[in-house]
């Protein structure tokens, strides 16, 4: 017989040992900018980093065979307290609607570019870090300047059987 657990008690050792998993993964995680930033050679840097994302998926199962599901739930809960919430229904304006798509694209499109500017043209293209930095803060930001219902948009790429309905049309 399994009894649910009040957020009264304390978690037991399971949870704790999940959270240092997870905690490892994050420090993990941050170990990637860190070697891009090395002098190391391209090659290793690639491998690390290659072993670190396997690493980490190899901990996420971990970590969950260790928690549990319910532990694992209440880990998701317990960090969704300190992300901000995104209201999926709320229609962004137009302005803001054109700027998230330049902010998203733009990354996007410059890195599909960049091995053909480089045989093009080489040298055109600034290999600097920061640059790629800004990119990728670019294209994370842009999501939230689309605003919450843009996952779904996303989302519904991917399911053959939806469909687009103009929210505008509708209301009318």
């Amino acid at each position: 017989m399994q009894t649910d657990v009040s957020l009264d008690q304390k978690p037991g050792w399971r949870f704790k040992c999940g959270v240092a998993i997870f905690v490892l993964k994050v420090l993990l995680a941050l170990m990637i900018p860190v070697l891009a930033m090395s002098s190391l050679p391209a090659a290793k840097i690639a491998a690390m980093t290659g072993a670190i994302v396997i690493t980490n998926k190899l901990l996420m199962i971990l970590m969950i065979a260790v928690m549990g599901k319910s532990g694992f739930q209440e880990l998701k809960q317990i960090i969704g307290r300190y992300l901000p919430r995104m209201k999926s229904d709320v229609l962004v304006g137009p302005v803001r609607h054109a700027i998230g798509l330049i902010m998203f694209c733009l990354p996007l499109v410059t890195a599909m570019m960049e091995p053909y500017v480089d045989n093009i043209w080489p040298g055109l293209r600034p290999n600097i870090w920061q640059v790629q930095l800004s990119m990728d803060v670019m294209l994370v930001a842009s999501i939230f300047v689309l605003g919450g219902n843009f996952w779904g948009k996303m989302r519904a790429l991917f399911v053959r059987t939806a469909r687009a309905v103009d929210a505008e049309k509708t209301a009318a």
